[in-house]
């Protein structure tokens, strides 16, 4: 199972939080920390981060959010805005028996820790976000801005259609993994210059991305096995939940629209890669150059050269060095 391939250490739970089942992987005693992951990943994403953080004195937590993995996948789309994330998030502190927490977000995972800290700062006493940075106060341009920057064939606005994308990436997990890791990483050569993922007319975004002929070096078979196994639970559903999440961005905007103007008012943290496609959206350089005003208490802005998108898997050993350096910033 994949419990074993973090070590023994590892323990795998499930907490009851605003009515849904999530499936959590915890290693360490002290301080929680929660890390979040994003799409398509579970707390499996993490793998690196446990021991180091755990030997460190944390306790180290990672959900697999709601709709993915071996957590449960509520049925309503509407079930995946971002104050539902957001929640999960407090509840599952407060679930833990925790009252405060530092909260630490990739892809995804990102914008549901912005936020959280932006709702809650008295819950949340540091957060870190990588690859994505706060854009506040609802995560992401919605698809009726993206629309018309990139086209009708960005990836975000191509998975605003319900069964399509969710039937290509569940025909083939292992498949899907392997092409979506490959692609985003910075080993792929196409991402020497970072672009956007955009889907020609009548093709799906994994006929864009073929399989490669090696995986890179940070990506094993076994990663890929273990991927595939964490999202069998849900079978052809796999990839729904997490996809229910793109179908939500629209709805993020009027639902928070109060909280334009919030800071993130405690010690934060940005970590991307120089490879990520991240960093080729459009202005994004003007949002990396205001997050001292975003985050007044920035502790660092750190870009990783040549690496991807997925950052803590890509670089373990220097994302560990930053988050431990955040950590005992944040104390």
């Amino acid at each position: 199972m994949a419990a074993r391939e973090t070590g023994p250490d590892v323990r795998h739970h499930d907490v009851e939080v605003n009515g849904v089942r999530l499936h959590v992987a915890e290693q360490g005693e002290g301080p929680l920390v929660v890390l979040l992951h994003g799409f398509p990943e579970c707390w499996y994403s993490w793998r690196h981060q446990f021991a180091p953080l755990a030997r460190a004195g944390y306790r180290v937590v990672a959900p697999d959010q709601r709709g993915y993995a071996r957590s449960e996948q509520p049925a309503d789309v509407a079930a995946y805005t971002l104050p539902h994330l957001a929640g999960d998030v407090i509840g599952l502190i407060h679930a833990l028996g925790e009252e405060r927490a530092v909260v630490i977000g990739h892809d995804w995972g990102a914008p549901v820790a912005w936020t959280t800290a932006m709702l809650r700062p008295d819950v949340v006493r540091g957060v870190a976000g990588l690859s994505v940075p706060p854009m506040l106060p609802a995560g992401m341009a919605p698809p009726s801005v993206t629309r018309q920057v990139y086209g009708e064939g960005f990836y975000q606005v191509r998975f605003q259609e319900p069964g399509v994308a969710d039937a290509a990436f569940g025909r083939d997990l292992a498949s899907s993994f392997r092409r979506v890791l490959h692609s985003g990483s910075g080993d792929n050569p196409r991402t020497r210059t970072p672009r956007p993922w955009v889907v020609p007319e009548g093709a799906t975004l994994l006929d864009t991305v073929p399989e490669p002929e090696r995986l890179p070096g940070w990506l094993t078979e076994d990663d890929i096995r273990v991927f595939a196994e964490e999202y069998a639970h849900h079978g052809s559903a796999a990839f729904t939940g997490g996809l229910n999440w793109y179908r939500n961005i629209e709805a993020n905007q009027g639902l928070l629209a109060a909280f334009r103007g919030r800071t993130i008012d405690m010690p934060a943290l940005y970590v991307g890669g120089s490879r990520d496609m991240v960093q080729g959206l459009r202005g994004i350089d003007k949002v990396l150059a205001s997050l001292d005003r975003v985050a007044p208490r920035l502790h660092r802005s750190v870009v990783l050269d040549g690496c991807g998108h997925w950052t803590q898997q890509e670089r373990p050993d220097e994302v560990n060095t930053h988050l431990l350096d955040f950590l005992e910033h944040v104390g």
